[in-house]
């Protein structure tokens, strides 16, 4: 189960409203060990592309010496769809590297769900294996 604050959930909520119609992405980083989301990382998608994301190179490194001087991992990397429901593609699958993290969607697409302007999901994808788990939202 992932569980994060409300204040995490709706700054990635608010950041995939934001970059659509593009795909937004970003990381969570957290203590490492404690599957504890606390430091919210919102990433540029590199691709900027409605249908895509890619995180650039030169960030994503930056960003992994950062957690690394501050004890941290990435607890959720999430992105969005804009078009389709939140769910893992083939090519998120194919992306996903880091066992121990959760991984969002937020579907910004109309229609997604049942009066809900977007889905916020979480999954575990381990060796190409995608597992939902449920989403525990509580205050700080």
């Amino acid at each position: 189960m992932l569980t994060i604050t409300r204040e995490l959930h709706d700054a990635i909520v608010a950041h995939a409203r934001a970059d659509h119609p593009d795909e937004a992405c970003g990381v969570v980083a957290g203590p490492v060990g404690s599957d504890r989301p606390e430091r919210f990382i919102p990433m540029l998608n590199a691709a900027r592309s409605p249908t895509f994301y890619e995180f650039d190179s030169a960030d994503l490194l930056k960003l992994y010496r950062e957690m690394d001087d501050r004890d941290e991992e990435p607890v959720v990397v999430y992105h969005s769809h804009t078009a389709t429901e939140a769910y893992p593609s083939r090519t998120d699958v194919s992306y996903a590297s880091e066992p121990n993290a959760h991984y969002v969607l937020v579907s910004t697409a109309e229609g997604t769900g049942a009066g809900d302007p977007f889905q916020f999901r979480s999954f575990r994808i381990v060796d190409g294996v995608i597992t939902e788990e449920d989403v525990q939202v509580v205050d700080a």
